[in-house]
C-alpha cells in the first residue's frame, strides 16, 4: 500500500509522543493524512508542521468526547497506554485503567462516528487464559492487554463499530525505545564516548527473538486502517528469529571502540514471533516488511550517537 487511499483523510494518533507514536505522525503526514496527534502534555515533543496537536487525558471521558467531537476522524491509530511490566506490579490499578478503560472512553465516544475505522495496538504479552482453570496471568500488564482486547472486540460487536487489533513483536528503530537494540546501541555510544568498561548484560546468545523496524510496523497499521478485517487480531512480525548473540555481534561490529558484553544464560520470556498461519494475515493484504535488519541497527546507533552528542555538547 503506498497510502494513496489516506490522503486527505483525517487520521488521529493517540500516544502520539512516544516511541511508536512519532513515527505514525511522521508517516500519516508524509502519505497526506490530516494528522491529529493526541498527546498528554503539549510540552513533551515538537512534532514541527503538518500535524495538529491536542493534549487529551484518554482517562478522562468527557475530554474523550469532547476531542472526538472536534475532529472527527476518519481514522484513529490508537497507541497510548501504559507498556511497562515492572510498573504494572507497583500501580496495576493504573495500568488497568489506562490499557482498558481508556479504551473504552475513545470507543464509545468513536460511536458518533459510526464510518470511522479503529486500529488497536495491543500486544503479544497478552495472557491467553486456559478453559475450566482459575485464571493465572503472569502479571497485570499482560491481563490488561487480555482485557483491553476482549473489550474491543465485544464493543464491535456490541455496537457494529469496524475495530481492528494489531499486535506488534520487538519494535525497534530510532527514537526513545527501551528495548534491547536501543539500550544495547547506548551502551555502544557511552564506550565510544567515556571508554565505558562496565559490562552490558544479556541472556543468552542462543536466546532468539522476532524483530520488525517500527517503520515497517506503522506501515502496517497504515494497511489495518485501510483494508483491515475487523473483528480480527492481527500479528504485526517480522516472521523471523534472530539471537541476541547475532544482534549483538552486528551492533558491534558498527564500532571500533571496545565495547564489554556479559552473557548471563538463557532467559524464558515471550519471544513475541508469530506462526506462520497468522503472519499470513497481513500479507494477504499486501504488506510486507521492507527494512533490512541491519538498516534497523545502524539507523539507532546513527540517532543514539547524535542525541548523545547534543547532551554532551
Amino acid at each position: 500500500m503506498d497510502g494513496a487511499e489516506l490522503r486527505g483523510k483525517k487520521v488521529l494518533i493517540t500516544g502520539a509522543s512516544g516511541f511508536t507514536g512519532r513515527h505514525a505522525v511522521s508517516y500519516f503526514r508524509e502519505v497526506g493524512a490530516v494528522v491529529a496527534a493526541v498527546v498528554r502534555r503539549p510540552d513533551v515533543y515538537s512534532f514541527g508542521k503538518g500535524a495538529q496537536v491536542h493534549v487529551c487525558d484518554l482517562n478522562d471521558k468527557q475530554q474523550v468526547r469532547h476531542l472526538i467531537g472536534e475532529v472527527q476522524p476518519d481514522y484513529v491509530l490508537h497507541l497510548a497506554g501504559k507498556n511497562s511490566v515492572p510498573d504494572s506490579w507497583s500501580d496495576p490499578l493504573l495500568v488497568l485503567e489506562t490499557n482498558v478503560m481508556a479504551v473504552l472512553y475513545l470507543l464509545d465516544a468513536l460511536r458518533s462516528c459510526p464510518t470511522a475505522r479503529t486500529v488497536i495496538v495491543g500486544s503479544r504479552l497478552k495472557y491467553t487464559p486456559e478453559p475450566g482453570r482459575i485464571p493465572q496471568p503472569p502479571h497485570p500488564y499482560s491481563l490488561s492487554k487480555a482485557l483491553e482486547e476482549m473489550v474491543s472486540l465485544s464493543w464491535m460487536s456490541l455496537f457494529g463499530q469496524q475495530i481492528m487489533l494489531a499486535e506488534p513483536g520487538n519494535l525497534i528503530g530510532a527514537g526513545p525505545s527501551t528495548g534491547i537494540c536501543s539500550l544495547l546501541a547506548r551502551h555502544v555510544v557511552a564506550c565510544e564516548q567515556a571508554g565505558k568498561t562496565e559490562a552490558f548484560r544479556l541472556s543468552g546468545r542462543d536466546n532468539t527473538r522476532d524483530f520488525l523496524d517500527v517503520r515497517d510496523a506503522v506501515r502496517a497499521y497504515a494497511t489495518l486502517l485501510v483494508h483491515g478485517s475487523s473483528g480480527t487480531v492481527y500479528p504485526v512480525v517480522s516472521g523471523v528469529e534472530r539471537s541476541l548473540g547475532e544482534i549483538a555481534d552486528l551492533l558491534l561490529s558498527m564500532t571500533e571502540a571496545e565495547v564489554p558484553v556479559r552473557w548471563d544464560g538463557a532467559s524464558s520470556g515471550p519471544d513475541g514471533s508469530g506462526k506462520q498461519e497468522e503472519l499470513s494475515l497481513l500479507r494477504k493484504l499486501g504488506w510486507q516488511p521492507m527494512i533490512p535488519f541491519a538498516t534497523s541497527l545502524q539507523d539507532i546507533l546513527s540517532d543514539v550517537r547524535v542525541q548523545q552528542g547534543r547532551t554532551t555538547s
